[in-house]
C-alpha cells in the first residue's frame, strides 16, 4: 500500500519545522545513463528539482535552502562537462528570476566565487540585484565549495583581521563568525539523494548537529513530495544535541 503523503498544511499544523534545508543534489550521471542520454540531460532535468524544492520550503516558511550545485572537486571533471554545467547555471539563473521574484525568494552564494567563469558572476549578482527586495526564503547555492576550503579560510580570515588575537577569545561562535555562512542558522535536516552515505565535504562545521535523511531518489526524480516526506521524518525525530533527558 502507498505511504500516504503529508501536506504542506499537515506539517505546518504539526509545529517543528526545519529553519535551515540542506541538500546534496545527487544522481544526475546515474539518471542520465539509465536513460541512455548523456548526462547533460540529467543536469538539466535537476533544474525542475530546483524548483520543487524551493517552492516546498516557502510553503513550509523554510528561512534557508542550501543546495550543494558545484563543488571544488567538480572542477576536476572534463572541461567540456565543466563548461555545459557553468552554462546550465547561467541560463537556469536567468531563466528563474521572476519565479523566484514571485515567489519572495532571496539568492546567496557561498564558496569560492572567485573560481567561476565572469559570466556566471555576472548573473548572480545581476539575479541577487533584481531579487534585492524579496524577504522570504534564502535560496543559498554552494558553488566552487568545499568544506575543508572554507575552514581554512576562516583561518586565514581570522589571521589577517586578527593577527595577534588572544586564543582565550576563540571559541564556536568566534569561529563561526569567519565562515561562509557568518550569520545564518545551521542546517536542521540535511538530505541527500541517490542513497549515498556521505556528506562528500560539505558544511563540515555547520551539519554537526543536523537531522539525515537519506533517499534513494536520484535528484532529477526529486520532487515537492519527498521534501515533504524529509520533513514529516524529521518532525518525529528528538533532537537532544548531546543532552540526556
Amino acid at each position: 500500500m502507498p505511504v500516504r503523503q503529508p501536506t504542506a498544511e499537515e506539517l505546518l499544523s504539526r509545529g517543528n519545522l526545519p529553519r535551515h534545508i540542506a541538500i546534496i543534489m545527487d544522481g544526475n550521471g546515474r539518471w542520465a545513463r539509465a536513460r541512455g542520454v548523456p548526462r547533460m540531460f540529467g543536469h538539466r532535468a535537476g533544474r525542475e528539482s530546483v524548483r520543487e524544492s524551493v517552492k516546498g520550503c516557502v510553503a513550509l516558511g523554510v528561512e534557508v535552502l542550501t543546495l550543494y550545485t558545484f563543488s571544488i572537486e567538480n572542477w576536476k571533471r572534463p572541461k567540456r562537462e565543466v563548461d555545459a554545467l557553468m552554462g546550465i547555471l547561467q541560463k537556469t539563473l536567468r531563466a528563474e528570476r521572476e519565479e523566484l521574484k514571485a515567489n519572495n525568494v532571496r539568492l546567496a552564494v557561498i564558496g569560492r566565487t572567485h573560481d567561476l567563469p565572469a559570466a556566471v558572476r555576472k548573473a548572480i549578482t545581476e539575479t541577487q540585484n533584481y531579487l534585492a527586495g524579496s524577504s522570504g526564503l534564502l535560496l543559498n547555492l554552494a558553488l566552487s565549495y568545499s568544506g575543508r576550503a572554507e575552514m581554512v579560510e576562516a583561518v586565514r580570515a581570522i589571521l589577517r583581521e586578527e593577527p595577534r588575537i588572544d586564543p582565550a577569545v576563540v571559541d564556536e561562535a568566534f569561529l563561526a563568525n569567519f565562515l561562509y555562512t557568518a550569520g545564518l542558522p545551521d542546517p536542521d535536516l540535511l538530505i541527500r539523494t541517490s542513497g549515498e552515505l556521505r556528506i562528500s565535504n560539505f558544511m563540515l562545521w555547520q551539519l554537526a548537529y543536523a537531522e539525515l535523511w537519506i533517499t534513494d531518489t536520484l535528484w532529477p526524480d526529486f520532487r515537492r513530495r519527498h521534501l515533504y516526506q524529509a520533513v514529516a521524518d524529521y518532525q518525529r525525530r528528538e533532537r537532544r544535541f548531546g543532552r540526556v533527558d
